[in-house]
Order: C-alpha cells, then structure tokens, then sequence
C-alpha cells in the first residue's frame, strides 16, 4: 500500500457497535478503504456465547462458549484481529469510532469522545433507552483497552439534525416539549448520509444537486428526504417506532390508543411499550418478520400475510408521496438495507402506480441481483428508481478517520 503524507502511513479505524447482548466490529483501512476483518460477539452474558470472526478473503472462524461481558468480548475479538496480524496494539490503528444511536441537539457531527461528551450521552439515555445504554458500555470498554487512542462517536441521529424547526416539531405544548427534550430526531443517519451521497454519485450528479427519498428497509425501517444532501424530513422520531411499518415495530399510530389500550385493556406503560415495539409491525399483523417467508406465504395466498404484506407498501407509498410533496422535485428514490436491498417484490409493489410521480420499475432490472448501486428505473423514466447497497461501517469510519486527521 501507498504511504499518506498525512497519515504518516497509519490508517486503520476500528468500527464497534455495541449492543446490550452483542457487539459488531469491523476494521477497515482507509487509505485504500478496504475490509481489514469484520466480526460478530453475540449472546454475551450467556453460556451459549458465540463469537464469529472473518477476515479479508479468507474464511469465517467461530468460537462458542460463555463471554461474560462486553470487556471480555472486544478482547476476543481483539485476539482474533492479532492473529491475523491486525492486533489493536498496531501503531496502524488511528482511532476506534463508536456508533451511537441518539446524539440529540448537541451532536450534529462526529465528536472525539471525552469524560464530558460521555456523561452527555449518558444524560440522552431516557430518549433512547434501549440503544444509548449498550453503546456506552462499547465506549468505556474500548476506552479501557486503548486509553491513548482517540475514541469517536458517530451519531445515527447527526444526519438529521439538518430538518428544519418546522418538520423536527411536534405540535405540543412548547414548554413542556423542550422540558422534556420532545421533538423529532430520525434514526439510520449514517445509512441515509451514505446512501444519499452513493446515489448521486450514481446519476453522475453533484450531491448539491439532488434531491433523494432513501427508503432504509431492515427490520427497522426508516424513510428520509434529503435535498442537495440535506435531510429536510424522516419519519423516526422522538424514538425509532415512528414512521414506517417494521419488522417489530408498528411505525405511525393514533396517540390515544396507548391510553385506550391502558384504560379499557389494563396494561401498563411498560406492556404498551412492549406490544409496540416488539410485538407489532409484521410480526403482530401475521406472526413472521422475515420478508422472505412472508413473501413465501403471500404466493401460497396466505390471507394473514397477504394483509401485512399490502399494509407495509401502503405505507411506503404514502412516505413517498408526502416526500415528493415535500421535497418538490425528486431526482431519485432509493432503496437500501436488507429488504430494500434484496426484496425485489417489495421494490415493485412499492411503485406500482405512481406513475404519475413519473416513477416506474423495470422488471427485468429489478430482478436483478447485485452488492453494486443500480438503476432499476427504464431509461426513459423521468425519476430515478434506483437499490444503493448501504455501508454504515465504511461511514462510521469515514467520518471518524476526517476527524482524527483533519
């Protein structure tokens, strides 16, 4: 490899998210932005751990067996990274950057973590109290193992804080919302950064010049506006359960039925909360989450499927058209994430009959399947339709080598 004058030859970042069970990692060179290693510790704290590491161009390696914690989990993975000669201890390694999942108002940018970029982060845990935990116990391990090396923080919530007041608002009691720190924050930033830009890079635009709605469809699933490279609108909000249906989650919902469901059926805030994000969406309208076997279903003309299958694209039809409104003039809409990657009959049915917004999908590009950007639109089409594979690592370390070595 080429040495960079500005990096004096170093150029590793190592790319952790952490979750309350689990930890992804990736170590990726950025002077020639390649794959080092990528790897998987999950079920940490149980004694069915298991930890899945893969370097560049060889084969997957596994090790099973209790890792009780997320300390003991980076140094496995650390060992795994040293015996491929990638140790964490390599003068190489320039920084470690952190995904984090809520950045608030404060963090519109990647930020080098200190003491009081922590305790701020952990003051955001009650607006996301299923995420912010587990990437601070990512941040203080890491921290821990490597005290010397800069720490970065790359929110998933950064890329939205471009929405104007107007579309980041709820209509609530001013006082009480900004008490509370109540307003709309978005989720998948990364994902959307980096799959806005990709997209104009694909229709040989300048970024400045294009006006996108990203459609990041996983089991989350969010949808975003993003004009000249700006969010201007997404559908998450305070939380990831606003917007559009998911695999768990039930997306956009009358307010008041959390208090119907507390009044008339009895529950409590904390089953509310249960039924909303973890027993809805797909897996409540027909017991299955997983597209591929709904899709499955639906073409054996399963009725249950079949119903959950038409909800999800009458949503994502409604986002598009409402982002088309917003944004005025749309040069493209984009699919990404696992299903947007990937479920060919979702790309189609979601456009189907928008013809009108000048948008269409060819069946045999559509049909096609690729890791690279497409175009799945016919030539001629007046909007681009198009399926960007994602790369939230390969931002994440982006994002953090800028800053260590601006």
């Amino acid at each position: 490899m080429t040495t960079d004058r500005t990096t004096g030859g170093a150029g590793r970042v190592l790319v952790l998210n952490s979750g309350s069970s689990s930890v992804k990692y990736q170590l990726l060179d950025m002077r020639e932005r390649v794959r080092l290693a990528t790897g998987l510790v999950e079920r940490i704290g149980e004694e069915t751990s298991r930890l899945v590491h893969t370097p560049s161009g060889g084969e997957p390696r596994e090790r099973t067996g209790r890792i009780a914690d997320h300390e003991q989990a980076l140094k496995a993975a650390a060992e795994e990274l040293a015996a491929d000669g990638l140790g964490l201890d390599s003068p190489e390694l320039v920084a470690i950057g952190h995904r984090v999942v809520h950045g608030g108002l404060k963090f519109s940018e990647p930020t080098v973590i200190t003491d009081e970029v922590l305790a701020e982060i952990e003051r955001l845990v009650p607006v996301a109290p299923l995420h912010n935990p587990a990437n601070i116990t990512g941040i203080r391990t890491a921290r821990a193992l490597r005290p010397d090396l800069p720490q970065v923080a790359v929110f998933d919530t950064a890329f939205h804080t471009t929405m104007p007041e107007h579309a980041a608002r709820y209509a609530i009691d001013v006082e009480t919302a900004d008490a509370h720190r109540i307003r709309r924050y978005g989720f998948h930033g990364t994902s959307h950064a980096y799959v806005s830009r990709r997209t104009a890079e694909l229709l040989g635009r300048p970024v400045a010049d294009v006006n996108v709605i990203v459609l990041h469809l996983g089991n989350g699933a969010s949808a975003s506006a993003v004009a000249g490279g700006r969010c201007v609108e997404t559908s998450m909000g305070l939380t990831p359960l606003e917007g559009l249906v998911m695999g768990t989650r039930s997306g956009d919902i009358d307010p008041a039925v959390t208090f119907h469901l507390k009044r008339v059926a009895g529950m409590s805030v904390d089953e509310i909360d249960v039924l909303l994000n973890k027993k809805s969406g797909l897996v409540g309208l027909c017991g299955d989450n997983d597209m591929r076997e709904i899709r499955r279903r639906v073409d054996e003309g399963d009725e249950r499927a079949t119903l959950a299958f038409d909800i999800y694209i009458h949503r994502l039809k409604k986002y598009i058209g409402a982002y088309s409104a917003v944004l005025g003039r749309v040069d493209a809409v984009v699919f990404t994430a696992g299903v947007g990657e990937n479920a060919a009959p979702v790309r189609e049915a979601a456009i189907a009959g928008l013809e009108g917004f000048g948008l269409a999908v060819d069946a045999d590009l559509n049909a096609v399947r690729s890791g690279e950007p497409r175009l799945i639109s016919p030539v001629d089409a007046r909007v681009a339709v198009a399926v960007v594979p994602t790369d939230e690592e390969l931002e994440i370390a982006g994002q953090t080598f800028a800053l260590v070595h601006n």
